[in-house]
Parts: C-alpha cells; sequence; structure tokens
C-alpha cells in the first residue's frame, strides 16, 4: 500500500460510527419491542454525533447529544415506562406494508448509489490537516449580533408553547 490509500484513524472512526448507526438504526426500525427501539435509537444518536465530531462540527454534536439523547430520548423511556404501569397492554409495534416499504427503499438506495459512483467529486487536497476553530464561538457571536431577534422571538414563541403546555396539563375535568 502506498502512503497515500493507508487508513488512518478518522477513517477508522467513520466506519464504526457508520456501521454503528446503520446497525442500531435497522434495529430501531425492525424491533418490536419499543423498549429495544428506544435504546437503540440513542445508540443511532450517539453515532451521528461522532460522525459530527469527525467532520469538525463540534455544536451539532453537542445539540445532538443534549437535544435528542438527553431530551427526547428520555421522555420517550419514561413515558413508556410510565404508561406501562398504568394499563397492562402490550407495547409493541407492528411492521405493515413491508413490500411497498421495500420497493421505495431500494429505489432510494439504488438513486443514491448511482449519485455517489456516478458523481465528480471535488476532493480537497490534505495539506496536514490543520486543526479547525470551533464552531460554536461563530454560532455564539452569529446569535449574539446578527440574528438576536429571531433567536429573542423563537425564546418567547417556546415560552408561550410552555405555559401552554402546562395549562393544558394542569387543567381539571368539569363535572
Amino acid at each position: 500500500m502506498t502512503p497515500d490509500t493507508t487508513l488512518q484513524l478518522t477513517d477508522y472512526l467513520f466506519y464504526f460510527f457508520a456501521l454503528l448507526a446503520i446497525l442500531s438504526g435497522g434495529v430501531v426500525v425492525f424491533s418490536r419491542n419499543i423498549v429495544h427501539s428506544a435504546f437503540s435509537l440513542m445508540f443511532t444518536l450517539f453515532a451521528v454525533a461522532g460522525l459530527y465530531v469527525l467532520l469538525n462540527a463540534d455544536f451539532l454534536a453537542v445539540t445532538q447529544i443534549l437535544v435528542y439523547v438527553g431530551g427526547i430520548l428520555v421522555l420517550i423511556l419514561f413515558g413508556v415506562m410510565l404508561t406501562n404501569k398504568i394499563v397492562d397492554v402490550q407495547i409493541k409495534t407492528g411492521n405493515i406494508h413491508i413490500l411497498p416499504a421495500s420497493i421505495i427503499t431500494a429505489i432510494i438506495a439504488g438513486t443514491l448509489c448511482g449519485v455517489f459512483t456516478l458523481t465528480d467529486w471535488f476532493v480537497v487536497p490534505d495539506a496536514g490537516a490543520p486543526v479547525a476553530k470551533s464552531t460554536a464561538s461563530h454560532i455564539g457571536e452569529a446569535l449574539i449580533t446578527n440574528y438576536v431577534l429571531p433567536f429573542e422571538v423563537a425564546s418567547v414563541v417556546l415560552l408561550v408553547a410552555m405555559i401552554g403546555a402546562a395549562m393544558i396539563a394542569r387543567r381539571e375535568k368539569k363535572k
């Protein structure tokens, strides 16, 4: 092997995270137990965060872990665990329309493989791979300077939505 074709640690990490995302994503889709699907979703989201780290997108990686893994997945698991004790109903997912989904998946996979092989990709020569500056500082600076008004409007809208959700959840039934 020539030095240009040797695989580096980042290549192995990419293949590991890609394989982990694909395999755990398959478990999410094909598992009949929702708790197993939720835990597999956690591994899928961690693998995507790992891919973001390899792309030097540190802000996206941390956001992926905090928002999706830390928030949504915990919400799903607590929802499943709390509602499973209330009602004695088995929580299982069912697979329906497997044939049309398989056909559509094969068409999309064929299209993507065709695009990957037929596209003349622009490759940047590796010049020692300098360490990129953190993207979080650029995003923070943009939020405080150029996008402060949309950021504050979005925060007010989210606050109103949270208050509305709390009021709907606490609403007592009238007799």
